[in-house]
């Protein structure tokens, strides 16, 4: 399993797609392939919607409660800069692509201060 591990909210969070179940309930809440949803994040016409739940399902695959997974992404996921946000989706995503190119473990960190570059 592929996991994806950045700062999110209120400390790091783990992020994976461990089963097909979660991987079909992104497409069932995004209402497209998984393929396409990886594309609409490489030509950038992807969704507030496509971001938020990349976002709460990833987190319950990495472990967070389905409850916690949905509080954290209302409180943190809107109201703050897009760009700190997709970030973190499109690194997601693009890890249950490509992995992360980590051999221990297969995980990715994204620092705190990478996502304010981004946002800046």
């Amino acid at each position: 399993m592929t996991k994806y591990k950045a700062f999110f909210g209120d400390g790091e969070k783990t992020f994976a797609f461990p089963t097909r179940d979660l991987i079909e309930e992104l497409e069932r809440k995004t209402s497209i392939g998984i393929g396409g949803l990886f594309e609409r994040f490489r030509v950038s016409t992807y969704s507030l919607a496509d971001i938020l739940e990349i976002l709460r399902i990833g987190l319950i695959g990495g472990g967070t409660s389905p409850a916690d997974a949905s509080q954290l992404v209302a409180v943190y996921g809107v109201g703050r800069p897009l760009t700190e946000v997709f970030a973190i989706a499109d690194g997601v995503i693009s890890a249950l692509f490509f992995g992360t190119g980590e051999a221990a473990d297969d995980t990715a960190e994204i620092a705190q201060g990478e996502i304010r570059q981004v946002a800046a």
